[in-house]
């Protein structure tokens, strides 16, 4: 599988865009990341809250408990959406985001109401962990299971840190806007904890090329 990380950033490296108050920056950022031609999109929980628009989803559907093995609902969609959800805290109110499949990566632990709140909605999930995610483990059964070649992650800054702490991004794409946050409580590009981070990440410059309203776009390729 390729993953690419695509990211907006300001020049001092902040994800959050909000007050940024740039009305081109969303469509620049869709359209740049349509560009890779993915057969699915990953996000962290607080990007797929954001996406959902749900509050909470409803208790007691399971009467019984729900057997943790992989549960895929649909194994030939146009695109998926990989919501990295460890706990299982995102109200989907469907099947679907964007016009895209969803998958929940989540941890075991997980209540048995959740997994039952994503079956009677049709939404697919797999098992990353007993108690957290296993990256690795998670991109390889996408891969085996649902045949996924192009994997585009896309936020947030500590999902991005993660698969790159995890030696699993071969490409790195980021929008540079023409902005300076400042903010220091703003999460960067690529966060990862110091107890969990292993090393740099190694990059090699693929291109850059000037867009529209001062944006920069820089890809690079994982060094060999």
């Amino acid at each position: 599988m390729h993953i690419v990380c695509h990211m907006m950033s300001s020049l001092d490296g902040r994800s959050l865009t909000d007050n940024w108050n740039l009305d081109f920056a969303t469509q620049c950022y869709e359209d740049t990341a349509a560009s890779f031609k993915a057969d699915a999109w990953a996000c962290g929980r607080v990007t797929m809250q954001e996406i959902s628009h749900g509050k909470d989803y409803p208790r007691g559907l399971a009467r019984q408990p729900v057997a943790r093995t992989d549960h895929f609902v649909q194994r030939d969609a146009s695109q998926y959406a990989i919501s990295i959800d460890p706990k299982g805290r995102v109200a989907w109110e469907s099947a679907s985001a964007l016009e895209s499949h969803i998958v929940e990566v989540l941890a075991e632990n997980v209540s048995d109401d959740y997994l039952a709140h994503l079956q009677s909605i049709g939404a697919s999930y797999l098992f990353g962990g007993r108690d957290d995610i296993e990256l690795r483990r998670v991109v390889d059964t996408l891969e085996r299971e649902l045949k996924i070649g192009k994997l585009i992650v896309e936020g947030g800054g500590h999902v991005a840190g993660a698969f790159v702490n995890a030696q699993l991004v071969d490409e790195v794409s980021v929008l540079l806007m023409p902005l300076v946050d400042g903010r220091e409580a703003h999460t960067s590009s690529f966060e990862v904890a110091m107890e969990q981070w292993k090393k740099p990440a190694y990059l090699q410059l693929q291109s850059v090329e000037r867009l529209d309203r001062d944006v920069v776009w820089l890809r690079y390729t994982r060094k060999q």
